[in-house]
């Protein structure tokens, strides 16, 4: 009987210890806000990209590549409702090789951009769109375009991308740009690469922030 009472007991306890893990067990999991922990106000973004494209009009016959790193600063915390939600950053482009393949010959060189002033949409959880203005200069070897031109050019763009996190403060990075390259009239003649298509992909680290 004493054996019996024990097991009974044992059930008992066993049941009730159940009954109070199962509501935590049956829980639905807790939504991983990636883009919350990574994308936040002082967090520096550390990224590595790559890309190409080609000009179009006029200028069609021409190809770009391009390699190098990103280094962006987010300035400000979340502001705006619904899809706008999101922050500004301010980043930078330092481009090492920047290749020009004219029907001739290749032309090579680097690129610098100081300026890319980007909205980050936030309202998602595992992806950032982002939208973006950005100007740089571009330095190579010979002038670009071919002929009496210049060495140095400049390159505005308009800029659409997204960040997709593969995990917390980890991403992968799309974007695509419409851009224009020209000297500015540096040299004699200023003909330009009146509209230029450029995609990019790249990886990025995100670190401090609060």
């Amino acid at each position: 009987m004493k054996l019996l009472a024990v097991i009974v007991c044992s059930l008992i306890l066993a049941a009730a210890v159940g009954a109070q893990d199962s509501p935590a067990a049956s829980a639905p999991p807790v939504a991983q806000d990636w883009v919350t922990q990574s994308l936040t106000r002082h967090t520096w973004e550390l990224g590595i990209l790559g890309g190409g494209g080609l000009g179009f009009g006029k200028s069609d016959n021409t190809q770009f590549a391009y390699g190098g790193g990103r280094v962006g600063w987010i300035l400000t915390g979340n502001h705006l409702h619904g899809i706008l939600h999101g922050n500004f950053e301010w980043a930078v482009d330092i481009l090492p090789l920047y290749a020009v393949l004219p029907p001739a010959s290749a032309v090579y060189g680097g690129s610098f951009k100081p300026v890319i002033w980007q909205w980050n949409f936030t309202s998602w959880q595992k992806m950032a769109p982002y939208m973006a203005i950005a100007g740089g200069i571009v330095f190579t070897k010979s002038n670009i375009p071919p002929g009496d031109t210049s060495q140095v050019n400049f390159t505005p763009q308009f800029v659409v991308g997204t960040h997709l996190l593969v995990k917390p403060r980890r991403a992968l990075f799309l974007e695509g740009s419409f851009g224009h390259l020209s000297s500015a009239s540096l040299g004699n003649h200023n003909p330009g690469y009146n509209g230029t298509f450029l995609l990019t992909v790249g990886y990025s680290w995100f670190k401090g922030g609060r």
